[in-house]
């Protein structure tokens, strides 16, 4: 049986990514206040809680395929929106926009771009699923330490983006893409060098 403190190591192991990308989010939504910052974290937790219990799931009949195409699926979506959030930085100002509030329809990338960018950090976790599994590993337990620690380290994450934005002006936008892509490329450099 893993005991907490295992747990706790692979929580912070698995939340190294989202860390990352919450960062950049923080950067990126330079009007998040506290609870924007907390409720950013919550979705990096639910996802990086979630995923290991889908690894966990599908069993060891699926590993080896999930392991030959995790980092392919991250680096795809982290590409695509790290990509997106340059090319919009990019993009002409409008004059005097309209202040947004993190996580809206609104800011950019919006809802849809944060739990796509929570996804694709945390998709590497379904293979550790299946190693919890393997391991028998109490999966609740597991999860709640995986997704507690994450949503914790991913709040720190927007709010040392969003005090990091103040040097980094109207280029936090590029700042985070290039993070974002940064991180999937690290998957994939990884995942592709690993014996």
């Amino acid at each position: 049986m893993t005991g907490i403190f295992t747990l706790g190591v692979l929580g912070l192991s698995l939340s190294v990514d989202a860390f990352a990308a919450a960062v950049g989010k923080g950067a990126v939504e330079q009007n998040a206040r506290l609870n924007d910052a907390v409720r950013i974290g919550a979705v990096f937790g639910f996802f990086e809680a979630i995923t290991p219990v889908i690894g966990w799931v599908l069993g060891l009949a699926l590993s080896t395929w999930i392991a030959a195409v995790d980092h392919w699926i991250a680096f795809g979506l982290l590409l695509a929106i790290g990509g997106n959030m340059i090319r919009l930085a990019f993009k002409e100002e409008e004059p005097a926009p309209e202040p947004v509030i993190a996580n809206t329809p609104h800011a950019r990338g919006g809802v849809l771009g944060l739990v796509a960018t929570a996804l694709a950090t945390s998709i590497d976790a379904t293979a550790v699923g299946v190693s919890l599994g393997v391991m028998q590993v109490n999966i609740v337990a597991a999860c709640l330490v995986i997704g507690g620690i994450t949503t914790v380290v991913a709040t720190f994450g927007v709010i040392i983006g969003r005090h990091a934005s103040e040097w980094i002006g109207r280029y936090a936008e590029i700042v985070g893409g290039i993070a974002l892509i940064g991180i999937g490329c690290s998957i994939l450099y990884t995942h592709l060098t690993a014996p």
